[in-house]
């Protein structure tokens, strides 16, 4: 199953300065490791056939002659073995000496790269014997009467997955003014890999990671970074094999002091999907490409996806990253107060967490305004699913929070529109629920009226994505802080509120509303206890949030998320489990548009989102078959 995944390998092999015989055998042995590990695209440091700190011996014609019998060995080795290699050695063109890439595959050098860039702070080693590639153009002849090109203009262009697109550059061409690498990823490559022998001072290590991080970001990219080791000669500097492998701005694997193997996997796929959402980025057809071919059937994954994608692991840039999406929702709440000169802001309070994080909000945005709390109209509308638990949560939150508290028994006035449609009072159907859910919405919008203010949506991204919200119920306000939230992400912004809040008595109702399961407490309670749980009908959130981000973020195929989701869930739900779920949501995904085309306004917090304005333009009437089909054929 081809899903986009690259296995790439950056190696730091041992090395004695100047013996290419002892270099090549060891990128060989490293070769064949790599390979059998997996690896598709395997990258050595620079030079890394005679070693970078030859100085003056790159003028001896001994060296340069041993440094291309030995090429011509890593050649020979790379026959039978399902990889593209790239290893570093000087290279003589019409003369002149440059610092060659050497792509290598199936016994054949499919193209040799010349570095363009070329260091003033390295004299001693490099500067003084090698001119720089940029323009050069020419051609090597093969012992086998074909020629490899010679060129900075060179794409490497996997034939069995086209998207695998693999450009190379030497060391500084990196953090060039006008790196090479920019105009290679134009060009078409996905990755792009960098021979390099960057010497270790202080301090140097972060700005290098900083580099090949951006760069991944800036190019949208996967980067391999391979760096000389200790076996350098430290007659002045000290070479520790800084290995680094990144991924849009993502290190996914790194290495430092040490010598060996760094391996990650690039998600190609998922390259190639964040650039067509990039209408700037503009692909250039001036390279020439270079056909190559691998076994790209299934790559075993050492990288385990998050299942928690909408919220960062640790604690510190999780705490950042609520403490940002609070003052996003308030600002916007904010501004829409202003420009519309409403004098109050009217919530419905139900005591569980999507209410609860709006309330939050609402008052956050007052107190940026610098009004009173007592502005916002918090309603309680106790209803035949009610529970003691969240009508005292409810309750209890108003008062800590000093909003006015209005309470609005809603049974009496449904009941007589049961009578109105003739509804049967017993038979709790979806006409018994959302008779409920647009009578609390009729009040609200009225109270609003009354009050001279705007109702507050309370629905989270996860509610709209599956349609689990009552049209022209819950489904309405005037402007929806909380939509583009998932619902992964409320809980963790709640819980960040309670524990930066300061208030005792509020952080006691906060936690147990965060305790308490999530219910839209439409049916009657069992032994007063909620008798309607969500997750026990359309499925657990965090499975619908992993769902939801992989396919709107990155465009991941319903099998490629199944995949992902048994790495990422493994031990907490099973294949058939995670199908089951992951068909709901494909089904309530496509049958729901029609609730989101009509959405009101609200403040968008993060990159996945389902405005129609701005985010999801997607027809109401558009068929799931593909995607369920899919999921139907991996059963």
């Amino acid at each position: 199953m081809k899903d986009g995944y690259v296995k790439v390998a950056a190696v730091t092999p041992q090395l004695r300065v100047a013996d290419c015989v002892y270099n090549g055998e060891k990128i060989r042995e490293h070769m064949q490791e790599t390979a059998a590990a997996g690896a598709k695209l395997v990258v050595f440091p620079e030079l890394c056939i005679t070693g970078y700190t030859c100085g003056d011996l790159f003028l001896q014609e001994t060296l340069l002659e041993a440094a291309k019998a030995e090429l011509m060995k890593i050649v020979e080795e790379s026959a039978g073995l399902d990889a593209l290699f790239f290893v570093g050695l000087p290279f003589v063109v019409k003369g002149k000496l440059y610092n060659m890439a050497a792509a290598v595959w199936e016994g054949k050098i499919l193209g040799l790269v010349p570095k363009t860039f070329l260091p003033n702070y390295n004299e001693f080693y490099e500067l003084r014997h090698f001119v720089s590639g940029a323009g050069l153009s020419a051609k090597y002849p093969m012992p086998d009467g074909t020629e490899a090109p010679i060129g900075t203009n060179l794409l490497f262009s996997c034939s069995s997955m086209p998207k695998l697109v693999v450009a190379a550059e030497i060391c500084e061409d990196l953090w060039a003014p006008d790196p090479p690498s920019i105009r290679r990823a134009c060009a078409g490559a996905t990755i792009i890999v960098n021979l390099s022998a960057s010497d270790e001072i202080t301090g140097k290590a972060g700005y290098r990671r900083e580099l090949v991080g951006g760069q991944s970001a800036r190019l949208v990219c996967g980067y391999v970074y391979a760096s000389a080791g200790e076996g350098e000669s430290t007659q002045d500097v000290v070479f520790c094999g800084h290995d680094l492998i990144a991924e849009n701005g993502h290190i996914l694997s790194e290495s430092r002091f040490a010598e060996g193997v760094l391996y990650a996997e690039i998600d190609v796929e998922r390259l190639a999907a964040d650039r067509r959402r990039m209408t700037t980025f503009v692909t250039e057809d001036d390279h020439m490409r270079i056909p190559f071919d691998l076994k790209l059937e299934k790559t075993e994954l050492t990288r385990k996806p998050d299942p928690m994608p909408f919220v960062p692991k640790d604690e510190a840039r999780r705490n950042e990253r609520c403490d940002e999406i609070l003052m996003i929702q308030a600002l916007g709440l904010k501004k829409r107060l202003m420009h519309t000169n409403s004098r109050t802001a009217v919530i419905g309070i139900s005591g569980g967490l999507d209410s609860t994080l709006a309330l939050l909000v609402t008052v956050k945005a007052f107190d940026l305004l610098n009004r009173d709390h007592s502005g916002i109209v918090a309603v309680t509308m106790p209803g035949f699913g009610t529970t003691d638990r969240t009508y005292d949560n409810a309750v209890n939150l108003v008062q800590s929070l000093g909003a006015k508290l209005v309470e609005v028994d809603i049974k009496a006035a449904v009941n007589v529109h049961f009578q109105d449609i003739g509804q049967d009072a017993d038979v709790h159907d979806v006409t018994y629920e959302n008779a409920q859910a647009r009578e609390r919405t009729q009040i609200l919008m009225d109270i609003a009226n009354k009050e001279g203010g705007l109702v507050i949506g309370t629905g989270d991204l996860s509610e709209l994505a599956l349609g689990w919200a009552t049209y022209n119920g819950d489904h309405m306000s005037m402007y929806g802080v909380n939509a583009s939230v998932p619902k992964t992400l409320v809980r963790h912004l709640v819980r960040y509120y309670t524990d930066t809040c300061g208030d005792e008595r509020l952080q006691r109702t906060l936690r147990n509303v965060l305790d308490t399961p999530v219910s839209p407490e439409l049916l009657p309670p069992e032994n007063g206890q909620i008798s309607q749980k969500t997750e026990d009908l359309v499925g657990p959130y965090e499975l619908h949030d992993f769902f939801l981000y992989h396919m709107l973020r990155f465009g991941s195929s319903p099998a490629k998320i199944l995949r992902l989701a048994e790495l990422a869930f493994e031990g907490s739900y099973d294949r058939d489990t995670i199908i089951k779920w992951e068909k709901t949501f494909y089904r309530r995904f496509f049958a729901q548009q029609f609730k989101r085309s009509c959405l009101p306004d609200g403040p968008k917090v993060g990159t996945v989102a389902v405005s129609p304005r701005g985010d999801l333009r997607m027809p109401s009437d558009a068929c799931g078959t593909l995607w369920l089909e899919e999921l139907e054929h991996l059963n």
